[in-house]
């Protein structure tokens, strides 16, 4: 018979291997349900405190304390056991467990020791509920579980961590830890005067393929390896946008809770269900072990929100603990498109870019085929104490569909440089190969530091040396002190210096041709400026502002300056005006104003800039006399202004963030060339490894970002919103604010975007430009100034996206103009 069986088995298998088409075999694709659980090598089953053994719904067995008196050593224990485990507010598979009616008790230190035949990653789940005791009150224990030298958790207490049952669930590689690999050890070590006490414990083998060594890092954007030398927490696993999946239907006996409590905006998401048997694998990648057909049976795509900002993110928040990195695995399965390179999506993670352009049948090669993607998040990128999970359209591929999806998520919480999971760990844990690492390297950079603050000394006596012999020969004289001051003496006396100083370095032309050593340009005598504005003469006063005003000034050589003098009432005035100087003495580009030199005779503090002889761009689009522009110098002047806010955030040494963008900040040279002017709110840009600035808000109303008035975080992407309601202003030739418009209309930005998601923009656009642009042009300008405008910066695009945009935009209309030469001409 035997014979028999086996030629039928094969003769089916020849079957079976037949009905499959050639390239589902060469792609090593296989959509036949998942097969049964993973026989691991290891697995220690325990119901602790029970005696006998305990067989749940899914087949598994747990040995007695009896059968498992082998495993342990301890000094004393007791057991405790109820008849049934009775939980409000729990997870109705959880409570109705078996192994929550008996425990075991620790008085001592108590250690389980388990034989590992294959080393790796293994399970260690440990279950817990405070079952009643005549003599103990579970509920009062205190105490800490270490496992190969990891502390699991520390302080543990029942009565504020248990009000309901729990599961920690843990993953230890026992080829990382100093421990034997042969060998598992589980440590359960009472606080002083309390007891330990666990209800059941699964030690089991993981499959090889289940973690990665490497991953993709968040913060510093690259990749991260090592991940074998750490050990991990479960803290979250995620079926998104499907029903509990209870460990029998998990290959590996993982419970998978439903994502509905982590979502931010439910009324943006949609349910998708795909029948499990249909779920394909791939040959390589995701397997049955990785995520059971459910998760990826089950997602979460966009819905009509029925809010204005269409291209929204779909988002879920979970809080961790503070002080750890997180090993974050995302679930995809494209079971939503009809075909294939239709769905295209970006992936962020605490507001950093994961994926951009996701293309799942690009990486698959077919529909429904799970796919999953690992990141690590750096403590140091944790916003709040928790991680935030986007999806969204794309930013980086022009996509009609404008869809995302997702499938699952699991958030694993990594050890730290002590081997340890909890934060309040007060063991001396034993060091691993990785904390001897992190030891050397420290001591390193301990003698580096120590060496560098030696040659940091030396400098700062050399140059106080030097400053002293500058001070005494009248080499640097600029206090730049609050006008306010009152060290009057000392500004006096440097007063006298520079005055000594100056008459004999004075020019033939009567100019100082003295610069300052700061780079600040060239410095002015209070005497000259007064000349250059007949003695400040309000009739050449051009601008006010909080710093005080700016006059129009004529040198002596017949060239025009714009001056600006300092109030010395407004305190407000003079750290703008201290920040300017400082900002633009660093920055010289064609597109950004330039400052000619300064002044700080008597106590004065006034700055000297290029005259731009055709004033701010508000003044050409309404509320003046100045001469309409039409739309090609319209869009001329945005992509200059987009130059120089580009070059401003890329360009410079230090990037730097403008924080005022507006159209009176945007000044116009006699051939109408844009400008960027006004630094006095600008703000340097965060380094490499930071998203944001925290600082207060500033800035002007009707341009100010949402998302730094909402979170004090400011960004390069806050200059990029400003931006994108200049370049509607620029359109529709109407202020950003106007009070006297009805409601709806008040504020540009809303009332804009409200228009052009119905693609009907030129309904409000300036009626001086009707039927004088070339329509393709329009919509691609259209698309930069909403792309600007998403509520989130990390949607936003870079200012370098927007400035390419807008030269497309004037490609489109200079092209439009050669075949009608009428088109583009402004009539008034």
């Amino acid at each position: 018979m035997e014979p028999l069986h086996s030629c039928l088995l094969t003769l089916f298998l020849i079957v079976f291997l037949a009905s499959l088409s050639v390239s589902e075999v060469a792609a090593g694709f296989l959509n036949f349900p998942p097969s049964g659980p993973f026989v691991p090598p290891d697995c220690y089953l325990i119901d602790c405190g029970s005696s006998h053994p305990t067989i749940l719904q899914d087949g598994r067995r747990f040995q007695s304390d009896h059968d498992s008196s082998s495993l342990l050593s301890t000094g004393k224990d007791v057991f405790a056991s109820v008849d049934s485990v009775h939980v409000g507010n729990s997870s109705p598979y959880l409570s109705s467990l078996p192994l929550f009616q008996t425990a075991r008790i620790f008085t001592d230190e108590s250690v389980y020791s388990f034989g590992i035949s294959s080393p790796g990653f293994h399970w260690v789940r440990l279950y817990f509920y405070p079952v009643p005791h005549p003599s103990y009150n579970l509920s009062n224990a205190i105490f800490t579980v270490s496992a190969n030298g990891v502390v699991l958790f520390c302080g543990f207490m029942p009565k504020k961590e248990l009000p309901q049952v729990m599961v920690k669930e843990y993953l230890i590689n026992t080829t990382s830890s100093s421990s034997s690999s042969n060998k598992l050890t589980l440590k359960f070590t009472p606080a002083k005067n309390s007891f330990s006490f666990v209800n059941a414990i699964e030690i089991v083998s993981m499959p090889e393929s289940l973690i990665s060594d490497t991953a993709s890092s968040i913060r510093p954007l690259g990749d991260f390896s090592g991940l074998s030398w750490y050990a991990f927490e479960v803290v979250y696993r995620l079926n998104i946008g499907g029903t509990t999946i209870s460990p029998s239907d998990d290959t590996l006996f993982r419970l998978w809770q439903p994502d509905n409590p982590f979502m931010t905006f439910p009324e943006g998401a949609r349910n998708l269900s795909f029948p499990p048997g249909e779920i394909n694998y791939p040959g390589q990648g995701a397997n049955p072990h990785i995520a059971p057909n459910g998760v990826y049976a089950s997602a979460i795509t966009m819905a009509d929100s029925q809010v204005n900002q269409q291209k929204f993110n779909l988002t879920w928040e979970m809080n961790v603990n503070s002080g750890f990195s997180y090993l974050i695995r995302l679930h995809f399965c494209d079971i939503v498109s009809k075909s294939l390179n239709e769905l295209y999506f970006d992936v962020y993670i605490n507001g950093k870019i994961g994926v951009s352009g996701l293309d799942l049948s690009s990486l698959t090669g077919r529909l429904a085929t799970a796919y999953y993607r690992d990141f690590v998040v750096d403590s140091s990128a944790l916003i709040n104490s928790s991680i935030m999970v986007q999806v969204g359209p794309s930013s980086s591929i022009d996509s009609s569909l404008g869809n995302a999806i997702l499938n699952g998520l699991e958030i694993l919480k990594m050890s730290n440089s002590v081997r340890s999971l909890d934060s309040s760990s007060r063991f001396d844990p034993i060091p691993g190969p990785g904390t001897i690492k992190m030891k050397i390297f420290g001591t390193v950079l301990l003698v580096m530091a120590i060496i560098a603050m030696v040659f940091l000394a030396m400098a700062l006596v050399r140059i106080r040396k030097k400053r002293d012999s500058d001070w005494k020969y009248g080499k640097s004289f600029s206090s730049w002190l609050p006008l306010n001051t009152s060290k009057a003496s000392l500004s006096s006396s440097r007063s006298s210096y520079r005055s000594t100083f100056l008459a004999s370095s004075k020019s033939k032309s009567g100019y100082s041709s003295f610069f300052a050593s700061a780079g600040f340009g060239r410095l002015f005598t209070f005497k000259e400026l007064q000349e250059a504005t007949q003695n400040f003469d309000e009739k050449a006063m051009i601008g006010v502002g909080g710093f005080g005003k700016v006059y129009l000034g004529t040198l002596e050589d017949g060239s025009k300056v714009a001056i600006k003098r300092g109030n010395p009432k407004s305190q407000q005035g003079i750290n703008e005006f201290q920040t300017e100087i400082q900002m633009l003495s660093r920055v010289r580009h064609r597109h950004l104003v330039s400052l000619i030199g300064y002044c700080d005779d008597n106590s004065e503090m006034i700055l000297v800039y290029e005259y731009m002889s055709n004033g701010p761009l508000r003044d050409h689009l309404y509320g003046s006399n100045r001469p309409l522009l039409s739309w090609k110098q319209r869009l001329e002047i945005c992509i200059g202004a987009a130059r120089g806010l580009h070059y401003l955030h890329t360009g410079a040494a230090h990037g730097i963030i403008h924080r005022d963008v507006k159209t009176t900040n945007v000044l116009l040279d006699e051939n109408l060339v844009a400008k960027v002017s006004d630094f006095g709110l600008s703000k340097a840009a965060p380094e490499m490894e930071q998203t944001h600035v925290s600082t207060a808000v500033k800035g002007s109303f009707g341009y100010l970002d949402p998302e730094y008035f909402r979170r004090q975080q400011l960004s390069d992407k806050s200059d990029v919103y400003s931006f994108g309601v200049v370049l509607f202003e620029v359109i529709c030739a109407r202020p950003a604010i106007d009070p006297a418009l009805p409601r709806e209309q008040v504020s540009l930005a809303e009332w804009a975007m409200k228009w052009q998601r119905k693609e009907m923009l030129e309904k409000i656009i300036d009626p001086h430009l009707a039927g004088k642009f070339c329509p393709e042009s329009l919509r691609k300008y259209a698309e930069a100034a909403e792309k600007c405008l998403a509520e989130y910066g990390v949607d936003r695009p870079a200012m370098s996206d927007v400035l390419w945009k807008l030269e497309s935009a004037l490609q489109l209309q200079e092209a439009a103009s050669r075949v009608n030469p009428s088109e583009g001409e402004l009539q008034v």
